[in-house]
């Protein structure tokens, strides 16, 4: 059995999870970039479950879209933080229903038991912590991909 790649995606849909630093670090690649309303953050409590509706950059594409010359793709996707038992935020202003946030990581910060907090970084200084039981991450793709609206793949300067 190999490693997956990027190129081992094709045109189907993503759901992965994350168990591992190691799975989440794939699942972290996917998100990178995405972008979302505030207000299509969901905290169930007593699910203990924090939802994101993305709308990622289709990283797993871009190769390929750059050598068919088409536009590069966007796609709306799940995050889910399963077995959450608190979330905070920093750097966000939460009463502003227009604030549209942008994922530039997503990190594990491990306790001893398996417990651990992740935590969604955002452009801008913000942060989105979530406190875990365990780590338990899922990123599903739940539409049909659309050509990204601004026509150029994100791009971080170094």
């Amino acid at each position: 059995m190999r490693d997956a790649k990027f190129e081992d995606v094709g045109e189907g849909a993503i759901a992965l999870r994350a168990e591992t630093e190691d799975d989440l670090a794939v699942i972290a690649a996917l998100a990178q970039d995405a972008v979302l309303p505030i207000t299509e953050i969901a905290w169930e409590a007593k699910s203990r479950r924090l939802a994101l509706l993305l709308n990622r950059f289709r990283w797993e594409d871009k190769a390929q879209a750059e050598a068919e010359k088409r536009p590069y793709e966007r796609v709306r996707a799940l995050l889910v933080i399963s077995d959450v038992t608190r979330i905070a935020s920093m750097g966000i202003d939460r009463s502003d229903r227009d604030l549209v946030l942008s994922i530039l990581d997503v990190t594990f910060e491990a306790k001893e038991d398996g417990a651990g907090r992740v935590v969604l970084t955002l452009a801008g200084d913000g942060a989105i912590a979530a406190d875990v039981e365990c780590l338990d991450v899922d990123l599903r793709d739940v539409e049909r991909p659309y050509r990204a609206p601004s026509g150029q793949a994100p791009h971080h300067p170094e």
